[in-house]
């Protein structure tokens, strides 16, 4: 990541490639705006920033060109962007103008790491851009948000405000001991605590915030002719799985993608569960049992007619710290046991997809304030500093300026959040991950 790539101008498109109605081509860099006449001759002389203006481009398509002071565009730089019909040679030959006309090709994700290295964002904004391109659920998109608006700097604040001022005081012992005299314990440990305790609250969500990010497996399993092909379909809301009377119709493992209440779902309807001699039914049966160790969460399904026997117990007992168990046909027969629904009424249905949410959200807390693994893994070292802190304070037999050292360190880890102090290796390996044209 060379510095001196940063003087040069860079075009991309912004658009997805392919057809489509509109493509957008963004040029930024210090020839921007000399570029930007040579490829829209119909620009007058003197422009007006963040202005539309419509005419014919050098490679003969015609559109809008907007464009952007240093300081007041996505990049911080001067900037132009393109709106030209979203043909892919269009695109080509626009880009093809740009080069000629002294910008390169944009490396993915430097549009957002230059607005990041000319302070338009910070780090964990930068990730929030990359969140919201991926986002497939609607969770994911509003915590994408909350990150690109800069929430988790504002809500992780605090706890660096409580660092210095421990850091501060321990820094006026070390060089006044003898004027500021003995400054109470407490005096020192409590904002320590009151830090230690906001980070907790934050790892006790990192759970939750994988399972959004990632998604879960949940597994519908149960003996042949349970319901299972009947509840995949219901849950899906239309006709996924074949549903028919006859025991083993389902012989190999059905998956779909669902949201639940925000959170990404492999719904997987398995094989039935039970002795065989078909050689394909037992492939199926054997996949089911891998699928169940995989699983996040079993529904496992058994029918209220029939009643809960030896061979349901073995399975809820193999399993039971991620079962749920749950009565089919409860129009035709009612169960002591389990969650009682019914694919045909619709009896139990609601209550069942709130049943399961409960569990796959693993948490009554609020939502998670970030989705990106890094932060979390920043957050547990941060969390390990405060506590050598806490301990070398706490301690007769430790002088406080080795605390002063960990809570410097603590500061530098917490600053790689944001990007004050982020490693060189760590920007690499973030804006590696984007797109081109982000």
């Amino acid at each position: 990541m060379g510095v001196d790539r940063f003087a040069d101008t860079i075009a991309a498109p912004i658009t997805p490639p392919g057809r489509g109605a509109v493509a957008i081509v963004r040029v930024s860099g210090p020839k921007a705006l000399e570029i930007a006449h040579l490829v829209a001759p119909f620009l007058p002389k003197e422009i007006t920033f963040r202005h539309a203006y419509y005419g014919a481009f050098a490679h003969q398509d015609d559109g809008l060109c907007i464009l952007f002071a240093a300081g007041s565009s996505f990049t911080g730089e001067p900037s132009v962007e393109f709106n030209i019909h979203g043909s892919p040679e269009s695109v080509k030959q626009l880009l093809e103008v740009c080069y000629r006309s002294g910008a390169r090709a944009a490396e993915p994700g430097e549009f957002t790491l230059r607005a990041f290295m000319n302070g338009q964002i910070d780090l964990a904004q930068a990730e929030g851009i990359r969140a919201t391109v991926d986002a497939a659920t609607d969770k994911q998109l509003s915590m994408a948000n909350s990150l690109r608006e800069g929430n988790i700097g504002r809500e992780l604040a605090p706890i660096a405000t409580n660092i210095r001022k421990v850091l501060t005081t321990i820094e006026a012992l070390t060089d006044f001991s003898e004027e500021l005299g003995e400054i109470p314990l407490e005096e020192k440990t409590a904002p320590l605590a009151e830090a230690e305790q906001s980070i907790e609250r934050f790892l006790a969500l990192e759970q939750l915030a994988r399972r959004i990010r990632e998604g879960v497996l949940v597994v519908i399993a149960g003996q042949p002719n349970a319901g299972k092909s009947s509840l995949m379909n219901a849950l899906l809301k239309y006709d996924r799985a074949i549903v028919t009377p006859i025991p083993g119709t389902t012989r190999d493992s059905i998956e779909e993608q669902v949201s639940i209440d925000g959170i990404p779902v492999r719904l997987v309807d398995t094989a039935g569960l039970r002795e065989s001699d078909d050689e394909v039914e037992q492939i199926g049966i054997g996949r089911s049992r891998d699928l169940l160790n995989q699983a996040h969460l079993i529904l496992y399904l058994f029918d209220a007619e029939k009643g809960w026997d030896d061979n349901d117990e073995k399975v809820d007992q193999e399993f039971q710290n991620k079962v749920i168990q749950i009565a089919t046909k409860c129009d035709l027969a009612r169960s002591s046991k389990g969650h009682e629904i019914s694919t045909k009424t619709g009896e139990g249905l609601d209550s069942l997809i709130e049943l399961i949410l409960r569990q796959i959200q693993c948490s009554d807390s609020n939502e998670p304030t970030s989705l990106i693994e890094r932060h979390y893994e920043v957050m547990r070292e941060v969390k390990s500093l405060l506590e050598e802190s806490y301990q070398a304070i706490t301690s007769q037999n430790v002088p406080d300026d080795l605390a002063a050292v960990t809570l410097r360190a603590a500061l530098r880890k917490m600053g790689e959040l944001t990007g004050e102090s982020a490693p060189a290796d760590v920007l690499e390996q973030i804006f590696s991950q984007f797109c081109i044209g982000k």
